[in-house]
């Protein structure tokens, strides 16, 4: 799934403060993280959620994890 996150996740300044969504939904990356992160498993989440599918799980974790690879610290 190198880059296919690109087709599930956008950024539009209009919606939830330019968070990254799900293309279609109101559902941010950040939010689908906290909720893997806090426990909860992807059926769980689908569950909750039947808008989302399990490509929107896993494009929201290559989304961090490309995220995570192109932040760099910067020197005060």
């Amino acid at each position: 799934m190198k880059n296919d996150w690109q087709a599930y996740i956008s950024i539009n300044p209009d919606i939830r403060f330019g968070k990254p969504i799900i293309t279609g939904t109101r559902i941010c990356v950040g939010d689908i993280l906290s909720w893997l992160a806090s426990g909860m498993s992807a059926p769980e989440i689908l569950a909750d959620f039947p808008e989302l599918k399990n490509e929107h799980i896993l494009a929201s974790l290559a989304f961090a994890a490309n995220r995570e690879h192109i932040t760099k610290i910067v020197a005060a």
